[in-house]
């Protein structure tokens, strides 16, 4: 955002300046959060950002975007979390401004510019009355300004980085516990009609924008803007809820008018310089409202679903999280006065709040566990078999099995387990059977139904699969049998969410023992399989 005022406004090193914040706020959060890789996959990310802004050169800035994060990831990893290690990463993300620019000056014109660049250097000789000693002082001077300017960035981060440390060690984080069907119902994207359509349609959007604004004269350009930015008013009105601030338009207008007026040009009119303003404002909103509803879309659970079976499965994740969030770490910027007085305490401000949103997106990603719970014959495994239905017809992927009655007339038997897929069954609890086999109460285990159940629930067969299903665990596993390996695998290692039937006089005690978190209940006393089955969907797709 602060980059497209510095472009569009022709600021002088303006590249210089964003690196600097880049590596500022690279370098603080290393303090708190020290994971090998995060901070060239936050330059990917942030690079990739870069296709949505508002500026008609992309992809240079894409290459420098990376590569600095790359180089100061590097460095960290090669001198460690030390001064010596951001110094030399700070200088280095610095100095790339400089290479590549030259890099593309040689790309662009050839050779030539090369030859060029000495006939300038031995002109400014005979002016100066100095001979260098090597055509490349002139640069090596610049590299030096580059180099300073990095170091004072590296300086910078590292006391907002001690700073941040300082508060994370006295934050206590919290977990989870068990929530109310009812109360995990309240999702912003409840009910929201996602569209891979409207995803392209936004998209290209922000581009013909962008370009009306810089190619059209104002009438054009206004009138279009207010009609894109109407037209995703009426379709993401929660999306927009937190830009529909008074204030925080007022504050982008004012600063916007008063940024433009400063830089007026000597030969131009007021009302040239009102248009600047305004236009500059434009961009802005254009880039900050189509970042909200584009993340919007990519919680869309079929691109979730893609990308979940892909390599970069978390990358469609990374990627609607930082766009959605940018509107509101932008609305938290303080006033222009707090700013002026302390630019320092915005960075730390500004990357304080993360800490919470990083409680946000880890819950998120945390894999939930549902469980229907009832009494003995209450129906549990029919509403199993019914939410599975349910699950199907939604294009929910799932996987796993279900306990079925065996009966002789009226009475139970034994169960067979069963397949939830292709219905394929194998016996699994006997009234009968011989005394080589194990007990649980009245009845026999029969192995060659425990090794089906645990081949179908085994996590390389699972992980497939957007939730996984067991039917009747309980008693069997608190006594460590039944499917009790496989599911301490799957909440281990799995990343798909758990669907539990439970006796209702052992969830707690399995809850307890299992130190569950994300843990939704559904008693079938009270609510119906269809409700279940709806909580649930709405839960993975959010």
């Amino acid at each position: 955002i602060f980059g497209s005022f510095l472009h569009n406004l022709k600021i002088p090193f303006s590249g210089n300046i964003l690196t600097a914040i880049g590596l500022i706020i690279l370098i603080s959060v290393s303090f708190i959060w020290k994971e090998k890789g995060l901070l060239w996959r936050a330059g990917l990310i942030t690079a990739l950002m870069k296709t949505f802004s508002p500026s008609a050169v992309i992809f240079g800035p894409m290459i420098a975007i990376f590569a600095e994060a790359l180089l100061l990831d590097v460095s960290i990893r090669i001198f460690g979390h030390s001064i010596l290690g951001y110094f030399a990463g700070a200088a280095l993300a610095m100095s790339w401004n400089l290479f590549q620019r030259i890099v593309n000056f040689i790309i662009f014109y050839g050779n030539d510019i090369v030859e060029l660049y000495k006939n300038l250097v031995q002109l400014a000789q005979k002016q100066i009355n100095y001979q260098f000693k090597t055509d490349w002082v002139p640069i090596l001077i610049v590299l030096t300004v580059y180099v300073l300017f990095g170091l004072i960035s590296a300086i910078i981060g590292i006391n907002v980085g001690k700073k941040l440390q300082r508060q994370s060690d006295k934050t206590v984080k919290q977990s989870s516990t068990t929530n109310n069907l009812l109360a995990k119902n309240k999702s912003s994207n409840q009910g929201f009609n996602y569209s891979l359509i409207w995803l392209f349609i936004n998209a290209l959007l922000i581009i013909v924008s962008l370009f009306i604004i810089s190619y059209t004269n104002y009438i054009i350009w206004s009138i279009s803007v207010i009609l894109i930015i109407s037209t995703w008013a009426l379709r993401y009105k929660r999306a927009l809820k937190q830009l529909a601030k008074p204030k925080f338009w007022i504050y982008f207008v004012i600063i916007t008018m008063l940024i433009a007026f400063l830089f007026r040009k000597e030969d131009s009119s007021f009302t040239d310089s009102l248009i600047l303003g305004i236009q500059v404002n434009f961009r802005a909103a254009i880039m900050i409202i189509g970042f909200a509803v584009l993340g919007k879309e990519l919680y869309n659970p079929r691109i979730q679903s893609f990308f979940s079976k892909a390599y970069l499965k978390q990358l469609s994740f990374a990627l609607s999280i930082s766009f959605e969030n940018l509107p509101s770490i932008i609305s938290n910027i303080p006033d222009a006065k707090s700013i002026l007085k302390n630019p320092v305490d915005l960075i730390y401000q500004s990357i304080s709040q993360v800490e919470g949103k990083l409680t946000e997106i880890q819950d998120k990603l945390q894999p939930k566990i549902f469980i229907v719970t009832g009494a003995i014959n209450e129906g549990k495994t029919t509403y199993i078999q019914k939410i599975s239905q349910i699950l199907k017809q939604e294009n929910i992927s799932f996987s796993g099995i279900y306990s079925e009655k065996i009966l002789d007339g009226d009475h139970v038997i034994g169960y067979d387990v069963v397949n939830i897929q292709n219905e394929t069954r194998e016996k699994f609890l006997r009234l009968r059977g011989t005394e080589n086999l194990d007990r649980i109460g009245r009845f026999y285990i029969y192995p060659e139904g425990l090794s089906k159940g645990e081949h179908i629930l085994h996590v390389s067969n699972i992980n497939g699969s957007q939730l996984s299903i067991i039917d009747e665990v309980g008693l069997l596993e608190l006594e460590n049998k039944g499917w009790n390996h496989s599911l301490k695998e799957l909440i281990k290692a799995s990343k798909t969410h758990i669907l539990l039937s439970i006796r209702d006089q052992f969830v707690d005690e399995f809850i307890r023992e299992w130190k569950l978190n994300h843990t939704y209940l559904y008693p079938v006393s009270k609510y119906d399989y269809q409700t279940i089955g709806k909580s649930i969907i709405e839960t993975i797709k959010y």
